[in-house]
């Protein structure tokens, strides 16, 4: 039987990119958009997933994306002294831009956070972090915000100051607990995720694979 408009699933119509490269075909090419039932690291369930590991795995992939960031964060007039992203997908990812910086800013590092164990992030003590530098976060693909906002509470208790964030994907419908930072993208995609008492029939029939 074929299904009403209601009932269907919705179909994601990205926006228009907003640099030239054309995102959404890196992951498509990577084999790295899924459609089916995805349970989310936030609890959430949705038909679409983006898997970044599949995509930046690939060091011709991750050198256009990181390098279209590092534009993105030059063209708003930052210039941070260190990148950092959470772990783990952040941890090449902040090291692929900060090394795209450094043709600008020599002295630019890359630096990760992780898991602390207690529901926070924290740096590895390598890692050296003077009060009042500036920093970026960045992230692959913006769902809640949550890991994000972990890494930059993490740096930010060295009192270093971020300047703002950077994310390949943002796929959030709400600004969230990241209210207050500048937000840069390189495509915005937005679609719909459910609560699981919210999930439509037409999602509930799908198997659910959890991420």
């Amino acid at each position: 039987m074929t299904e009403s408009p209601e009932q269907s699933a919705p179909n994601p119509m990205p926006e228009q990119p907003t640099a030239e490269l054309d995102v959404l075909a890196l992951y498509r090419d990577a084999g790295a958009f899924h459609e089916g039932r995805f349970l989310l690291a936030s609890g959430r369930q949705s038909p679409f997933f983006l898997q970044s590991t599949t995509l930046l795995q690939h060091p011709r992939a991750m050198t256009q994306l990181g390098g279209a960031m590092a534009r993105q964060i030059l063209d708003a007039g930052l210039r941070p002294d260190f990148v950092v992203g959470p772990a783990m997908g952040g941890v090449t990812l902040a090291y692929e831009v900060a090394r795209q910086l450094s043709d600008t800013l020599p002295e630019v590092r890359g630096l990760f956070a992780e898991k602390d164990g207690q529901g926070g992030m924290k740096l590895r003590e390598a890692f050296e972090i003077r009060r009042g530098e500036t920093f970026v976060a960045v992230e692959d693909v913006l769902t809640t915000g949550g890991s994000l906002l972990r890494a930059v509470r993490a740096v930010e208790a060295y009192g270093a100051q971020c300047v703002g964030l950077c994310c390949i994907i943002d796929r959030r419908a709400e600004t969230g607990p990241l209210a207050g930072y500048p937000l840069m993208s390189l495509k915005e995609l937005h679609f719909e995720t459910y609560a699981a008492h919210e999930v439509p029939g037409w999602l509930a029939e799908r198997p659910l694979r959890e991420i």
